[in-house]
């Protein structure tokens, strides 16, 4: 019997010494998540800035309606830029289809890109963004100086410019809404702003 207490106990100061490392662990990851701030969309200086209103595109999408982006509209618009050979984008897209369903009352979303016509409309079909507004447009890329993909603009029910930025990740698309929300120009001012409270 001696051996067998023995190693019961044994047992239990393992079990105990394993939950006190789980806990100590638990602590840590709080931690760590405390101190690494969430990294929202990468903002670019180039183009119209936030809080500026953003210039009036009258274009046509592919499926040749006209729409309007920039100015006063019903809801806020999300300008999303894309190309048929970004992987990035194309692992984004069912990002702005949940998006879509989820903000659809308050939020436009439309893509936009420049480059061939047919390819684009081979894009949008094999895609499956029938429901999405697509332009062609050289001049919309130019203003907003996009120079990488995937890059959205998200501009409020005025044509403000409320955030903008390169969107690599669902995180980082929406944070341009969440920010918003917040009423800052990105996630980042936000947790200046609220460090700064703190201190």
């Amino acid at each position: 019997m001696d051996p067998l207490v023995i190693a019961v106990v044994a047992l239990w100061v393992v079990v105990i010494a394993l939950l006190i490392v789980v806990f100590a662990l638990a602590r840590q990851i709080g931690i760590l998540f405390e101190r690494v701030a969430p990294m929202g969309a990468l903002m670019t200086d180039a183009g119209p800035k936030v809080g500026e209103a953003s210039p009036r595109f009258d274009l046509m999408t592919l499926d040749g309606k006209p729409l309007a982006i920039g100015g006063a509209s019903a809801r806020n618009t999300l300008v999303f830029f894309l190309s048929t050979t970004c992987p990035v984008c194309k692992k984004l897209l069912p990002v702005l289809k949940s998006m879509r369903a989820a903000e659809g009352k308050s939020l436009d979303i439309v893509l936009a890109s420049d480059g061939d016509h047919t390819a684009h409309q081979a894009f949008h079909r094999a895609a499956g963004l029938g429901d999405f507004p697509y332009v062609l447009s050289p001049d919309l890329g130019m203003t907003y100086r996009i120079n990488r993909l995937p890059f959205a603009v998200l501009l409020d029910r005025q044509g403000v410019v409320r955030g903008k930025g390169l969107v690599n990740s669902r995180e980082q698309l929406e944070s341009l809404m969440n920010a918003n929300d917040l009423g800052h120009a990105s996630i980042q001012d936000w947790i200046k702003a609220e460090t700064a409270t703190l201190n």
